[in-house]
């Protein structure tokens, strides 16, 4: 189920280790790495071909949204290796929680698009917009998951389990 059909409160009281440990995170790695690979070979093969034939003022664009794509994607692929990373207990949650192991470069990655954006390849315009959905649902669920009442939910949630089993 993608995340925009997600009910946030399912999400409330989850911490990121059990989030790296779900489903919903096991398919946004997938896609998130896929599209990597896929971005990464376009712009590397056709994109570079495509971008040769484009009048001067397009492939100056073509150069700053490909820029776009980059930065939105290798974000989005070190939050997603940093969660792994705290799931697989190779590093601790209180570190991958520091502000450096953040979602960044919001400005550059939430900007708009060129209203010119029609005018670069159509290979580009996709990758722009699904590397812009794959950030935004990323960013999203970093608000949720580490919201401050988070860790009072998940304390909670100890706290009854404790009482229920006498410990």
């Amino acid at each position: 189920m993608p995340f925009a059909e997600l009910d946030e409160n399912s999400l409330r009281g989850m911490t990121m280790q059990s989030f790296a440990g779900s489903a919903l995170f096991d398919r946004t790695f997938d896609e998130g790495m896929s599209l990597v690979e896929e971005a990464a070979r376009y712009l590397d093969g056709r994109g570079k071909e495509e971008a040769r034939d484009l009048p001067r003022k397009a492939a100056m664009l073509y150069a700053g949204e490909s820029l776009r794509v980059t930065t939105r994607l290798m974000q989005a692929a070190s939050w997603l290796l940093v969660q792994r990373a705290v799931h697989e207990g190779d590093m601790p949650a209180e570190d991958a929680a520091d502000q450096r192991y953040r979602l960044g470069s919001k400005e550059i990655c939430f900007g708009s698009r060129a209203e010119e954006a029609e005018n670069l390849p159509k290979a580009l315009q996709d990758l722009l917009a699904r590397s812009e959905s794959l950030y935004r649902r990323i960013a999203r669920l970093e608000e949720v998951l580490t919201s401050p009442g988070e860790a009072a939910g998940v304390r909670t949630q100890f706290e009854r389990l404790e009482q229920a089993f006498g410990q």
